[in-house]
């Protein structure tokens, strides 16, 4: 299967830089990609209905904002479907996401292995196995997470664990903002303390 440049996930209002093989692209409001186009003759008879526009492979793409990186992806996999009524782009086997702060610091990483993007609502559905870690070690652990990238929120209303260096959380939904620096238990379910108890050592 050939590759070929191709544009694709339009960005609102950041900048997206794409590094695919050592080349670094500027788009403005654009990623770049290589990418190939599926042949519908050789898909078969027992292909689904819908089959990506392009697909791509071995993606890294860089966001920036006013000349700084703010946010990092990488997936094995990316799948366009962009001619059907509400295009979206898959994530197959999962993705992987750092946020930076303002001088270039992880503050943040999230994982999934499986995610779904709707770019015209600036939607992501992450799926299996979702874990979101912060600046702090505290980490989410989830089965599904929704990521609001317009007005930077994570929510769930899926059963939810945070482990953090002292306690285990767990209940059923969350609210936070997508770094995770700051969250909401919907409905919390326990508390387990996990310190180290040094008065039995």
């Amino acid at each position: 299967m050939n590759l070929r440049p191709c544009v694709s996930l339009t960005a609102s209002n950041l900048n997206w830089v794409n590094r695919y093989k050592g080349s670094i692209v500027v788009l403005g409001a654009a990623m770049l990609f290589s990418c190939s186009k599926p042949d519908p003759g050789v898909m078969g008879q027992g292909a689904p209905k819908e089959v990506p526009d392009e697909l791509a492979y071995d993606i890294e793409v860089l966001y920036s904002d006013s000349g700084s990186i703010r946010l990092k992806l990488n997936a094995p996999q990316i799948a366009r479907y962009s001619d059907i009524e509400k295009p979206y782009v898959e994530y197959p086997e999962g993705l992987e996401v750092e946020f930076y702060n303002a001088v270039g610091e992880v503050t943040t990483r999230m994982s999934a292995e499986y995610a779904i993007q709707y770019q015209d609502r600036g939607i992501t559905d992450a799926q299996r196995n979702v874990v979101v870690v912060n600046e702090e070690g505290e980490m989410l652990q989830t089965e599904q997470l929704t990521w609001d990238e317009n007005n930077k929120l994570i929510h769930t209303e899926e059963f939810v664990r945070i482990t953090t260096e002292t306690e285990q959380l767990t209940g059923y939904g969350l609210e936070a903002n997508q770094t995770f620096s700051w969250y909401k238990i919907k409905k919390p379910a326990g508390v387990i303390d996990i310190s180290e108890d040094e008065s039995s050592n």
